[in-house]
């Protein structure tokens, strides 16, 4: 028959309950023997308050995944460049891809008008206020700070293309008048960073995925859309575009990623609303 004695179960020798010190020391709260814990959370040293270590952080991509990202398209800039510059044996390549290419039409100049200042610019003022209104009516800590940025990045694309325009001196496609200034395609960086930039800033106030790939796939198909008039109209030679997108996607990435240290940092600084007005 079993015991039934009145009171707290006592502990017998050879016994172990659960949530108690191991029997041979172990000191953890898992396991009542001197065995080492079997997962990586009881593992960890408990805190001074006796409660295990936090929790392992959210998996995410690695900060030298980024790095490389963006290490890639700079090196493959340079690269292209250097090979224009020197008239290295690249360009046989890029010519061959451009004969085959070009084919002058109303359409493909259509499609590269929308690289033109004229038009890429003011879309990207367009979501600069849209996106400064919100965070200012949402009450966003540094609501200015995005839109400035993305202002500023749009300022620097005429700060880097001009100077290299000068420096490579490449001349035009034979369907163009005789010249020099067309590496790289300016009309391709202020297309990639002004649609670019105006994504980057409406993502955050997007409410779904499907919204966001939306914007993410229209964003690429006007950038695309204007690269292929460009080579097709034979305005630029397909490196010259080449070597824009690889530019672009530096400085968008840069973009990327202030605005996300920013967000972050802006998250952490923001009392919470159950601490109420100040």
């Amino acid at each position: 028959m079993g015991d039934f004695r009145p009171g707290p179960p006592q502990l017998r020798p050879g016994r172990a309950l659960a949530h108690t010190t191991g029997a041979s020391g172990s000191e953890s709260p898992h396991r009542s023997d001197s065995r080492p814990p079997q997962t990586p959370r009881g593992a960890r040293p408990a805190d001074p308050d006796g409660r295990l270590g936090t929790t392992p952080p959210v998996p995410g991509r690695p900060t030298s995944f980024f790095w490389l990202l963006l290490a890639l398209p700079a090196l493959l800039f340079a690269f292209i460049t250097w090979q224009v510059a020197a008239n290295g044996p690249l360009l046989s390549l890029d010519s061959r891809v451009s004969h085959a290419l070009v084919r002058p039409d109303r359409f493909s100049a259509l499609l590269s008008d929308l690289g033109n200042v004229e038009v890429a610019v003011p879309a990207l003022v367009v979501a600069l206020v849209h996106v400064a209104r919100r965070g200012r009516a949402t009450g966003t800590d540094r609501w200015w700070l995005p839109p400035l940025a993305a202002a500023v990045l749009m300022a620097l694309v005429p700060a880097l293309v001009v100077p290299l325009k000068e420096l490579i001196a490449r001349g035009g496609t034979p369907v163009v008048p005789p010249g020099t200034g067309y590496y790289p395609s300016g009309h391709t960086a202020t297309a990639m960073i002004a649609y670019g930039a105006s994504t980057l800033l409406l993502l955050p106030w997007l409410r779904t995925a499907r919204a966001r790939r939306s914007a993410v796939a229209v964003c690429v198909l006007l950038v695309a859309a204007v690269s292929f008039g460009l080579v097709r109209r034979g305005w630029h030679w397909p490196l010259d575009v080449v070597a824009s997108w690889c530019l672009g996607t530096v400085l968008l990435r840069s973009l990327w990623l202030f605005l996300s240290r920013s967000s972050r940092r802006t998250s952490s600084g923001t009392p919470s609303s159950s601490n109420g007005p100040s």
